[in-house]
């Protein structure tokens, strides 16, 4: 084999899994239905991208190629059904994920929120302290500029994701699951579904599992030794003492753990739900055998993920963030973040809802986040992989939102929009293109 092609390779896990082979040597190319910054970046770095559905843009010789593929992709693409049908070996990128891993020491990162910043700071801790990994990132990792970490160490940092049970692919030596709340009900039908996959993937870790307490997900049956974390809660394996908070917005804490205490760790990032993703990668990094001061030093000069409450505009007055929350918790979480971060300031919030099924199985919770800020522009769903359903609008979200001013607008509406109205503090929520709105709204506002 010398060819690695991918259906959808614009996808954040699937772009990192064609980095990986494109640093081992092999001709890598793939399609995506849109032009993003993620695939302008792989054409830049020598990768070829197409934008149609053409069988004949598929490598020619099955017997060199491997084909791999996003479970995002509908069976009905004609480039799928031809590498079907004419011999190529064909994998989910999960399974690609899991051959990857397989053989090294995987460090794994779970949860329905907070795995890719949780990760992302992981491989960086792993990083700067020299311990060393490779990472399978979620996200941009802002301190590197990329989603894939290649090191020679046997140690490979992986973000676990839940979609499709990918997850399931993995075998990690140590694992951490943040968070375990309903979603891909497209997948899963219910919580109790979804409740089963995070044990069946917690059942395949070998030596430490750490969970955030409360989180009713322990197998029945694992090799490993379980640990709990908490910010606040002394009752965790791992938990915070002096917790405080300096002039600049910046936590400090004292990590106490099993292991023993971590004094003044200092996180690099603002906001305070960055205070418990650290504590789940430095518990794992510890865990790991990285020490204690190595630790401390990598969580200070952490950077964060691209899209994780990014702020793009600030100055006195105005203020513009970006953030890729696209679940009622996600955006609860991060609109009570920006509360503190901007106490007292109009927020304004623009969200694309993303997945018709998402946003009818979880409208009345949608509502009801998006009722906490003062103003808020609605957009259009967007439907990814997803064919339209009966009442699949953002109507059944809108008509229950309690937020003093509300409006509903078209996604090409949206800067006329923003260019006629008095903003303060504006944030773009969305998993779907609205990132692609992201420069044209910087550039409106920094024009003001």
């Amino acid at each position: 084999m010398n060819s690695v092609y991918f259906i959808g390779i614009g996808g954040i896990g699937m772009s990192a899994i064609a980095r990986y082979y494109r640093f081992q040597g092999y001709r890598v190319a793939g399609y995506d239905r849109t032009p993003s910054p993620l695939t302008h970046a792989l054409e830049a770095e020598g990768i070829d991208v197409h934008y149609e559905d053409d069988p004949a843009r598929v490598p020619a010789d099955p017997a060199q190629t491997l084909v791999v593929y996003t479970p995002a992709v509908p069976d009905d693409m004609a480039e799928l059904r031809y590498v079907r049908e004419h011999g190529y070996r064909v994998i989910k990128r999960s399974q690609m994920l899991g051959e990857i891993t397989r053989g090294q020491r995987c460090l794994a990162v779970a949860g329905t929120h907070g795995k890719t910043t949780t990760s992302t700071l992981l491989a960086h801790i792993l990083t700067e302290s020299g311990a060393g990994c490779s990472a399978f990132l979620g996200g941009i990792s802002k301190n590197y500029g990329t989603n894939l970490l290649m090191s020679r160490t046997p140690t490979v940092v992986a973000e676990a994701d839940e979609y499709d049970r990918s997850f399931h692919q993995l075998h990690p030596a140590i694992a951490v699951i943040t968070a375990m709340d309903a979603d891909h009900l497209d997948i899963y039908g219910d919580l109790a579904h979804v409740v089963e996959a995070f044990k069946i993937f917690a059942s395949q870790v070998s030596d430490a599992l750490i969970l955030k307490l409360g989180l009713d997900i322990t197998p029945a049956d694992t090799p490993a030794k379980i640990y709990t974390y908490h910010v606040d809660d002394p009752a965790a394996d791992f938990h915070a003492e002096n917790l405080r908070m300096d002039a600049l917005g910046h936590y400090t804490f004292d990590l106490a753990s099993p292991l023993g205490k971590v004094a003044d760790i200092r996180v690099g990032t603002l906001v305070r739900f960055n205070v418990e993703n650290s504590f789940a990668a430095a518990s794992a990094a510890l865990l790991h055998g990285v020490a204690p001061d190595a630790v401390r030093s990598a969580v200070g000069s952490f950077q964060g993920a691209q899209r994780r409450l990014d702020e793009h505009v600030s100055r006195p007055g105005l203020t513009y963030i970006d953030d890729y929350a696209h679940h009622p918790q996600e955006l609860a979480t991060a609109i009570a973040a920006i509360r503190d971060m901007f106490p007292g300031r109009k927020l304004t919030a623009v969200f694309q809802p993303h997945l018709y099924t998402r946003t009818r199985d979880f409208a009345p919770d949608f509502a009801r986040a998006l009722s906490a800020v003062d103003e808020l522009l609605l957009l259009d769903i967007y439907p990814a992989r997803e064919e339209p359903i009966p009442g699949g609008t953002s109507e059944i979200i809108f008509k229950d939102v309690t937020a003093p001013e509300k409006r509903l607008l078209r996604k090409d509406e949206l800067l006329d929009c923003l260019a006629a109205k008095p903003l303060d503090v504006l944030v773009t929520f969305g998993a779907g293109d609205i990132d692609r709105l992201v420069g044209p709204i910087k550039e409106l506002l920094e024009k003001r």
